[in-house]
């Protein structure tokens, strides 16, 4: 029993430590992103610059490939949520709710409420007010670009910063990241592409910067970090002959 003791707690240890570094690597990158675009704001100017056309606007904002992509995101989402608690109530009735099996689904859910939910649509886009590059007026507008992490007046509401979809986005690709062994891989592969894919459209339309969708997916990557880490791990429960102790 102490054996088992000793290396659950050893594994406790290496587990919090990692989750620790990874917390702070996300600390790090927002931070040196958010330098980035505020002393070179530019940046942000030419990459939306790309999908530009001055006498048609942001024109891939009207392409039927790229709108039925975006259109998919809603379902996909819902999909992923679906399948979290179709497993959660298979789980339920065939062998209960152990903590081992709730950890998972805890996490996302608690991951997508507070990242994309609370913190991304809730709090920056409600209250930051900065206008998206459709309504700059380099890009043929009458509001004033705005640097990032600015609250401003240059937008009432759904605003640019940051961006919701991209948030969702990296709540997908934190889903693949858990699915079973067998599928991770390609399943994590997979959401990466569609997940990039939208994000990058919501450039191409001129709804979002560059900055907008860097920061929402380091964003999230944070939220998700920190949770992994405040919730308790399943091996804290110590087992000894099958039973818990």
């Amino acid at each position: 029993m102490r054996r088992a003791m000793s290396a659950s707690l050893s594994h406790a240890v290496s587990s919090s430590a990692k989750s620790d570094r990874l917390i702070i690597a996300f600390l790090i990158a927002i931070w040196l992103t958010s330098m980035v675009f505020w002393f070179a704001p530019e940046i942000d100017l030419i990459v939306s610059g790309w999908f530009f056309s001055p006498g048609d606007g942001f024109v891939s904002s009207s392409d039927s490939n790229l709108q039925w992509l975006r259109g998919s995101s809603p379902w996909a989402l819902a999909g992923v949520i679906l399948m979290i608690f179709g497993r959660t109530l298979w789980d339920a009735l065939h062998g209960g709710l152990a903590w081992s099996r709730m950890r998972t689904p805890v996490w996302l859910l608690a991951g997508l409420a507070l990242g994309p939910g609370l913190i991304v649509n809730g709090l920056l886009k409600a209250h930051w007010g900065r206008p998206r590059p459709v309504h700059v007026d380099v890009f043929g507008g009458d509001a004033v670009h705005q640097l990032v992490w600015v609250i401003s007046d240059g937008c009432d509401r759904n605003c640019s910063f940051v961006s919701g979809e991209a948030s969702s986005s990296a709540w997908l690709v934190a889903a693949a990241l858990v699915t079973p062994p067998p599928i991770r891989l390609a399943a994590t592969a997979a959401t990466v592409v569609y997940a990039g894919a939208l994000s990058l459209n919501r450039i191409a339309f001129g709804g979002h910067f560059l900055s907008d969708v860097v920061l929402a997916w380091l964003i999230c990557g944070l939220v998700f970090a920190i949770l992994y880490r405040l919730l308790p791990d399943a091996d804290y429960s110590f087992r000894s002959g099958g039973n818990a102790l």
